[in-house]
């Protein structure tokens, strides 16, 4: 039997007969075409299918793929919502909790049943806490750039918490800063914020690590979504940039000890901390000191524009802040947390899609809003 007569064979399932080479095609079955091959005394006996085709295989396979990806997508989905058990017997600390997130998450997990220990900046703000809590939340004053006060508090809190540890520790203190344009600034402006969202997490983390570690607990670390992408100038932007890094070397290094350390990434919330009016207050007190050339550059109307522009963001800024601490809730309690959670419509539809985009498209979109300067040219 010569190579075409075999080709032939394979491909439509019919050949004519040849008793040189001890082939006999048999008859027609409701199968398809039965065939008989003797070669040189051995015999082979071929059945091929009626219609048999790679598409038809190439469905059965797409068929067991998609039901595949369906059971690992359930399985994914039931995993993250296992919760631990016995929470009302475990410690969490959180920053920043005189308003906002921190606040909130504060009389949340009190509620919950925690034990909250929530640091205050100022004396109004942790009296009006422990008057919406419990008994079981402790409030203590805390400056997380005081390198003193940070040492005192966690000597305070080992002895809260005693044997036990630290069960979960929420980096939530932060400041915005001066938002404006880069070289409208100095390196005293990008200080503070960098101090207080940066460094304070990072002293605040050290101090209560040991804690941490022993409980084998959750670190939860507040960042924002210009972590990912740079909005606007100032000190903000790289200090949640660093955040991001401290928050993965620190999740890497923990992880042999059974700590998990999560981030969260907040889209544009309503709080205190990004209050239109003040913002553009700070803004207003550098342009007044700001030399001739650059007002003449940017132009006098430029602030007056810039809070134009704003208003027509307003209806991208989320109000609930629960969707924050929710986050939390899910970083502190679940079997599996997340290693980043995106919390807030913006920041999942607009703000993290767009800063795994390339940087030419980046660019386009946020510049967009940028307001145009009289004179660029007058340098």
């Amino acid at each position: 039997m010569n190579q075409s007569t075999i080709n032939q064979l394979l491909c439509t399932g019919h050949v004519p007969s040849d008793s040189d080479q001890g082939l006999l095609l048999g008859n027609m079955t409701t199968h398809g075409v039965l065939a008989k091959i003797e070669v040189k005394g051995h015999q082979l006996l071929l059945l091929f299918k009626k219609g048999e085709s790679l598409s038809y295989t190439g469905k059965k396979m797409f068929f067991w793929l998609l039901a595949l990806l369906i059971l690992c997508g359930f399985l994914w989905n039931y995993k993250r919502q296992l919760k631990i058990t016995d929470i009302t017997d475990k410690y969490i600390f959180i920053t920043g909790c005189d308003t906002g997130f921190g606040n909130l998450a504060a009389r949340t997990f009190d509620k919950k049943g925690f034990h909250v220990i929530a640091a205050c900046l100022t004396e109004s703000g942790s009296t009006a806490l422990k008057a919406e809590t419990s008994e079981r939340l402790h409030t203590v004053l805390l400056d997380v750039t005081d390198p003193e006060n940070v040492k005192r508090t966690a000597q305070w809190v080992k002895y809260q918490v005693g044997e036990k540890g630290l069960w979960g520790l929420i980096n939530n203190a932060g400041v915005l800063g001066v938002l404006a344009p880069t070289d409208w600034l100095t390196v005293e402006d990008y200080r503070e914020p960098i101090e207080v969202n940066l460094f304070g997490l990072i002293n605040v983390t050290l101090n209560l690590l040991p804690l941490v570690k022993k409980a084998r607990g959750r670190i939860i670390n507040v960042s924002s979504i210009a972590g990912r992408l740079a909005f606007s100038g100032g000190g903000y932007t790289p200090s949640k940039y660093a955040v991001e890094g401290f928050n993965d070397s620190l999740r890497r290094d923990m992880k042999a000890f059974g700590v998990h350390v999560s981030c969260i990434e907040p889209g544009l919330f309503k709080t205190g901390l990004s209050d239109p009016i003040k913002a553009t207050e700070k803004k207003l007190a550098i342009w007044k000191h700001l030399s001739p050339d650059i007002k003449q550059q940017y132009g006098e109307g430029y602030i007056e524009k810039s809070l134009d522009k704003l208003k027509g963001t307003t209806s991208f800024v989320n109000v609930d802040l629960s969707l924050v601490v929710e986050c939390m809730d899910h970083a502190l309690t679940s079997v599996f947390p997340k290693t980043h959670y995106a919390a807030g419509r913006d920041a999942k539809t607009f703000w993290i899609p767009l800063s795994y985009m390339p940087a030419v498209l980046q660019d386009f979109l946020l510049l967009k809003q940028e307001v145009e300067l009289a004179n660029p040219k007058a340098v």
